[in-house]
């Protein structure tokens, strides 16, 4: 009887117990995915920092430094699909990423322009 009544404590506790440990071990296995949120904002291609990029879905910091590299030598983006152009975004990235980028003018510092 004692034998019983340890056995059902047993298999309740390891019950109540193992839930717990999955999340744990789930949210162990994919740390990526909860430290790099995906951005709901849009990002301008010819004004964002490697920074602002980075935070795009699928851009990390090589790619993202690639993109600040290729405006830098090619000047700003004229349409959005010239980020194809980029190493690392191929058709398949650029389609996740085409609702999140914008193409604008690179923002200058019109202070200095206004005459007073």
């Amino acid at each position: 009887m004692f034998r019983t009544v340890l056995s059902f404590v047993a298999v309740a506790f390891l019950l109540v117990a193992l839930p717990s440990h999955v999340e744990a071990a789930q949210s162990k296995a994919n740390p990526r995915a909860a430290s790099k949120p995906a951005s709901a904002a849009i990002v301008n291609l010819n004004s964002a920092s490697a920074t602002d990029l980075e935070g795009l879905p699928g851009i990390g910091a090589k790619t993202a430094a690639r993109i600040v590299e290729y405006r830098q030598k090619n000047g700003p983006f004229k349409k959005v699909e010239d980020l194809m152009n980029v190493r690392g975004v191929g058709e398949k990235n650029f389609l996740k990423l085409k609702p999140q980028i914008t193409i604008a003018a690179a923002k200058a510092d019109h202070d200095r322009s206004i005459p007073q």
